[in-house]
């Protein structure tokens, strides 16, 4: 029997002879650890921004190309088409961008371009569209605005909602680009 208790207390007194972590070591490692995960977790936010910047890249370049003909379907003749029109006019405190700028001497389209559509960027378009408009009123632009949507992915609540808010939809179609009017379209 004594044999077996000593055997126990040597057990006991090669785990006591382990190096224990103290507290502000283990803090100090915790600490280093969190550092490398914020730093992984900013280089993985700028990738995926890059990603998002070139997938709205390419929304625009397959959905914004030959709108102005594509618009001779429902009466319009814009001759100009502008992409990424900027409008920051600091007097009025009016700043806006503008992914597509269809225009005329008497109408004008507003083409906001999304990969995939959400309700809240519909409300924000409506908010821009009256940026617009008021910007064109105080430079004495008596112009018809009219606005429109373009996205490559649309869920359908969202494409209803969209139309309703008087936007024409512009969505992939196969091998093109269908418009989709508003039954009731709105003029700002």
């Amino acid at each position: 029997m004594p044999i077996a208790k000593t055997h126990t207390k040597k057990t006991a007194a090669k785990k006591a002879a382990k190096k224990t972590t103290t507290n502000t070591e283990w803090f100090e490692r915790f600490e280093k650890g969190m550092e490398e995960l914020r730093e992984a977790h900013k280089e993985t936010e700028k990738a995926l921004g890059r990603l998002g910047i070139k997938l709205g890249d390419i929304s625009e370049a397959t959905l914004l190309p030959d709108l102005p003909e594509k618009f001779k379907q429902f009466g319009f003749t814009f001759q100009i088409i502008n992409r990424n029109r900027k409008i920051s006019d600091d007097e009025h405190g009016i700043h806006a961008e503008i992914d597509g700028f269809l225009e005329n001497g008497s109408q004008a389209m507003a083409v906001e371009v999304k990969t995939t559509l959400r309700r809240d960027e519909v409300d924000y378009h409506v908010e821009r569209m009256e940026k617009i408009r008021k910007h064109a009123d105080f430079h004495n632009d008596k112009r018809q605005f009219f606005g429109a949507i373009a996205a490559t992915v649309i869920d359908e609540d969202v494409k209803r909602y969209a139309l309703k808010q008087g936007f024409y939809l512009i969505e992939p179609s196969g091998e093109d680009v269908k418009i989709v009017k508003p039954a009731s379209q709105k003029v700002w």
